[in-house]
C-alpha cells in the first residue's frame, strides 16, 4: 500500500485497494496470490499506473461521458498485452459461487459511482470478447 501512496494514488483508491485484497484473501484465497502479483506487477508499468489513475478520475464523471468508453478499450488492452497474468486460478473457475465472490472482491464500492459500474462493465465485456473468463454476475 505505501507503493501505491508514492505513485500518488488517491487515498480512496487506496483505501478500495486495500479491502479489495482483504476480501480477497478472506473470500477467494486461492486468488489472492495472484491479485497481489499482478497489483506489484502493474505498479511496474508507468502506463498502467497513469490508465488506473484516470480510471480514479472517472469517478466524478457522468455515466454516459464519452470518455469512459475510451478508457475501458485502453484498460482492457493493457491486460491482453500479458495474457498470462490474466489466467484464472482453475479451483476458482470450478466454484459454485465464483461469480458472487469475484463481484464482492471486483465491485466494491460501485454504488458510489454509476460512472464505475459502467467502465467497470466495459471493461469486463471488452476482456470476455477477447476470450478471457470473467465470471458473470
Amino acid at each position: 500500500m505505501d507503493r501505491l501512496v508514492d505513485l500518488g494514488f488517491d487515498p480512496d483508491y487506496v483505501t478500495g485497494q486495500r479491502e479489495a485484497l482483504i476480501l480477497a484473501r478472506a473470500l477467494v484465497p486461492e486468488i489472492s496470490d495472484s491479485c497481489l502479483t499482478r497489483l506489484e506487477h502493474s505498479l511496474d508499468d508507468p502506463e498502467h499506473v497513469e490508465l488506473t489513475k484516470r480510471g480514479g478520475e472517472a469517478r466524478s464523471w457522468d455515466p454516459d461521458e464519452p470518455r469512459i468508453e475510451e478508457l475501458a478499450w485502453a484498460l482492457t488492452d493493457k491486460p491482453l498485452s500479458n495474457r498470462a497474468l490474466l489466467a484464472t486460478p482453475t479451483g476458482f473457475r470450478n466454484r459454485s459461487d465464483a461469480a458472487s465472490r469475484y463481484g464482492l472482491v471486483n465491485h466494491p464500492r460501485e454504488d458510489q459511482a454509476s460512472s464505475i459500474v459502467r467502465l467497470n462493465a466495459l471493461v469486463e465485456a471488452n476482456l470476455r470478447a477477447a476470450g478471457i473468463a470473467v465470471p458473470h454476475q
